[in-house]
């Protein structure tokens, strides 16, 4: 992706993640940025974002419907386009987009089916544009020091990998409030969130994943599961529900004024209701996931996700031939009783947490053959996803000339490899059976 001066930006999804790059282009970034349109299925949403950019000194963009992207293209003339739609759509703009000669930025994952994914892969190889995903966990320093120490043969070469991931009943019990509980849309977990576990793991051997055995269900949340445990009556949503300050499975929207203004104030338009009971009919993902997968190397991942957990963090084992390293990570060491404001990712109190067993905090340990452990030190990161969003956010609209050793930008292969894990996945869920990804016909090779 070239850089310029006042590049012309539009964004597609005005959900609460378009936050993110709106925020950075009217703020730190508005000398090499400028958005130029938005393009949603609501007009609120659209509007609530015309505030932000107004109320940062510019002139509110133009609104377009999803019907209305070719015309986008045609009358605003974006030099880049970010798409923060919901992840089945992802595809029809990005390939549209590139083949104007767009630059594209893909939150992830970049896609979640099979065929979309070829269109993308066909899209990028024969336009003028690049496209990058927003892979933000790689720039995490926990993360990039993983990387390092691998790369460095720190442990040799590496034979397997243990990475467990666990999402808490916040920001685990989200994603079955909102769209993400319809996998026709979402994917699942298994391509929406995993896609960034996939992809570390990709990154950090520098390798490329063949084969996928998996298993999961809906164990926790969904109406049957409810009845199986006595949660019966439950209302079908959080807003106007009674008990709702005392429930820590409910939203309420309208006390946060992002939420209130995005989804409450915007259902009249579209109908799209964001605090869905947990417990309700209609969800179609898992709970419950583990995964086997191999590599080209030979190195072998088994991978879980739990989205019911009472705290959230994950821990990583690397074997090697010359020793071992551990990363584990608590990003948020318990979850209260209240009902849930913001289910983003915000850091413990530290006075509900200075007698806690479990801190909030992050570690590494090397450990080499016939040595003792070393705790390796952790460059301080700031922001959201352990410090990962703003140097995401200065590589998309700021990048360094200076060589990354670590390749740390994520193009569109590092995106079909990741989600190819997780369409792998849903395969193997389905069917019961190991799936070959090299027999999904996908350019994974650089």
């Amino acid at each position: 992706m070239t850089l310029t001066k006042n590049r012309r930006y539009a964004l597609v999804g005005t959900g609460s993640r378009a936050g993110m790059y709106v925020g950075a282009l009217t703020a730190t970034y508005a000398d090499v940025g400028t958005l130029v349109a938005w393009c949603d299925t609501n007009p609120t949403r659209m509007a609530y974002y015309d505030q932000v950019v107004t109320a940062a000194g510019g002139t509110a963009p133009p609104h377009y419907g999803p019907d209305d992207f070719a015309r986008l293209l045609e009358e605003q003339r974006p030099e880049v386009v970010i798409v923060t739609s919901p992840d089945a759509t992802h595809h029809r703009y990005a390939t549209a987009a590139l083949a104007a000669g767009c630059d594209v930025v893909v939150e992830k994952p970049l896609t979640t089916s099979l065929e979309p994914a070829r269109q993308i892969a066909e899209a990028v190889e024969g336009s003028s544009g690049d496209l990058v995903v927003t892979f933000n966990y790689r720039y995490s320093p926990r993360n990039s020091e993983v990387r390092r120490l691998i790369a460095s043969g720190a442990i040799g070469t590496v034979t397997s990998i243990h990475f467990e991931w666990a999402l808490d009943t916040v920001h685990g019990a989200d994603y079955f409030r909102r769209w993400h509980r319809r996998k026709e849309i979402s994917g699942g977990l298994l391509v929406h969130k995993s896609s960034h576990h996939f992809d570390l793991v990709n990154w950090w051997l520098a390798d490329v994943p063949e084969l996928v055995v998996a298993a999961g269900g809906l164990r926790f949340y969904g109406d049957k599961n409810a009845a199986d445990r006595g949660l019966t009556d439950r209302p079908a949503r959080s807003a106007g529900a009674p008990g709702l300050s005392s429930d820590p499975f409910a939203l309420d929207l309208a006390a946060d004024e992002k939420l209130r203004a995005l989804y409450l104030d915007a259902e009249g338009d579209d109908g799209y209701i964001r605090d869905q009971d947990v417990f309700s009919p209609g969800i179609t993902i898992e709970d419950n996931m583990g995964l086997l997968v191999t590599y080209r190397s030979g190195a072998i991942l088994t991978y879980s996700l739990n989205a019911h957990a009472p705290w959230e963090g994950y821990r990583v084992s690397i074997n090697g031939t010359e020793g071992r390293l551990e990363l584990e990570v608590v990003e948020r060491s318990f979850v209260g009783t209240a009902a849930a404001v913001d289910p983003s990712m915000n850091p413990d109190d530290p006075k509900a947490t200075a007698t806690n067993p479990r801190p909030a905090g992050e570690r590494i340990l090397l450990q080499r053959h016939w040595e003792p452990a070393e705790e390796i030190p952790i460059p301080a990161g700031e922001g959201g996803h352990g410090g990962g969003d703003n140097h995401l956010l200065d590589d998309i609209f700021r990048p360094s000339t200076t060589p990354d050793p670590l390749h740390h930008r994520a193009g569109y292969q590092d995106g079909l490899r990741s989600v190819a894990v997780g369409i792998a996945a849903n395969r193997s869920l389905e069917t019961g059976l190991p799936v070959n990804i090299g027999e999904f016909g996908l350019p994974l090779d650089r």
